[in-house]
């Protein structure tokens, strides 16, 4: 599995970091930050999960 983010998209909602706080941070702004674009195989899981509560579809995933 691969994570991208579209920073420029992202309206700080915080659902990632809520759901995969390993994998997702948020800068002074809110705006989301990428902490490990290859997630471990145990995060999977939650970070399908802050794909699909990310409000402004900031985040992609890809693959499994």
């Amino acid at each position: 599995m691969r994570v991208t983010v579209d920073s420029e998209r992202c309206v700080g909602a915080g659902q990632c970091v809520l759901n995969a706080p390993s994998v997702f941070d948020q800068d002074d702004d809110g705006v989301v930050v990428l902490l490990h674009e290859e997630p471990a195989a145990q995060d999977a899981d939650a970070v399908h999960e802050a794909g699909d509560l990310c409000p402004s579809g900031s985040i992609t995933v890809h693959g499994d």
